[in-house]
């Protein structure tokens, strides 16, 4: 319903406002008006019917990877740095935005026929330069400064079974949000359904998430990796398509709640709902942020396994997209998480 908008919006890591005001503009008839703090961070809460105040959170960060302009050569050549993880070895070739006109670029690299012995070189940050066209520095320096963004030219697709675009991590999981905002019904419970922003560049929009409010439980519903490309061994296979939401066990400095963890596989399994474990613990979320700040909250990540992750374009399952969100919506109406911390509702 919204995941085409919202990976066609450019929002590199502190340059969400685009992403954020789509969010508001499409939920502020639904319920109560979206908060934004001072950071950027976006929240909607869902009051509950009064039979309880716990609070379950919902996150899901609107920021994506990109790059920025760090110098304007005099050949007009603009260099850059990533805003995030980016693997330069993805980008020559590729079309691109720079800055808030929105000027065209691509990101050009020495071609073949003048690589000679250095052929096997592999692109650095020192010689990845994007052209936008002109030849001098006085003639870039019109329409792109120091600090633009680069956002990535990638035209969202859908295939038979498969969705294609920029930015699937984190809009997939900003999308899940948007759709069950609009979808749940009021529960025992209150919900809030955060829209975070810098996490790619360091996890820095969720911590403020806890100056607000104070859940006894979150969801982290991110974009994970997807390693069922044929060029690694299955046994180094983080998720795979169509295989079902993934479920997180353990991350790059945080070993997720194991009360809730435990709780969701049951419910799963029960219910007969298809999932998978991720296989591989490296990448981090805003979990690690929220269990360790202020009076910390127990988390549990679900998660959209995606190819190609933090690159100019990205491929994930439908089947996996409508099954994530259908997880995480029946984890909600039966208060699984409350449950598994023995919180009465």
């Amino acid at each position: 319903m919204y995941l085409k908008d919202l990976c066609e919006i450019h929002g590199a890591s502190g340059n969400e406002e685009q992403v954020r005001t789509y969010i508001q503009e499409q939920l502020k008839n639904v319920d109560q008006p979206g908060q934004v703090d001072v950071l950027g961070n976006l929240f909607f809460e869902r009051k509950g019917n009064g039979k309880s105040d716990k609070t379950i959170l919902l996150l899901a960060h609107m920021d994506e990877v990109g790059l920025m302009v760090t110098n304007i050569q005099d050949d007009g050549l603009l260099a850059v740095s990533p805003v995030g993880g980016v693997d330069p070895r993805v980008l020559p070739g590729k079309r691109v935005w720079v800055g808030e006109n929105n000027t065209p670029g691509v990101i050009g690299y020495k071609a073949i026929h003048l690589q000679k012995d250095d052929y096997k070189t592999i692109p650095n940050w020192e010689k990845i330069r994007v052209d936008i066209g002109v030849q001098k520095k006085e003639e870039a320096q019109k329409t792109v400064s120091l600090g633009d963004y680069v956002h990535f030219y990638s035209a969202f697709e859908e295939y038979e079974n498969r969705y294609v675009g920029k930015a699937l991590d984190d809009r997939g999981g900003c999308a899940i949000l948007m759709a069950l905002y609009r979808e749940l019904p009021v529960l025992d419970y209150n919900v809030v359904f955060a829209f975070v922003v810098q996490e790619e560049i360091g996890l820095r929009g969720s911590g403020s998430t806890l100056k607000r409010y104070k859940p006894d439980a979150a969801i982290i519903v991110e974009g994970t990796t997807a390693g069922d490309n044929p060029e690694l061994k299955k046994e180094r296979w983080s998720t795979h398509l169509d295989n079902g939401p993934a479920i997180s066990y353990l991350q790059s400095g945080y070993a997720l709640d194991y009360r809730l963890f435990e709780a969701i596989l049951a419910f799963a399994n029960q219910k007969g709902i298809q999932y998978q474990l991720k296989g591989r613990t490296v990448g981090g979320t805003d979990g690690t942020r929220l269990a360790g700040s202020y009076f910390g909250v127990p988390c549990a990540g679900v998660n959209i396994p995606s190819r190609y992750i933090h690159s100019p374009v990205s491929v994930i399952s439908k089947k996996d997209f409508e099954n994530t969100k259908q997880l995480i919506a029946d984890i909600l109406t039966e208060e699984i998480l409350l449950k598994a911390l023995e919180v009465k509702v």
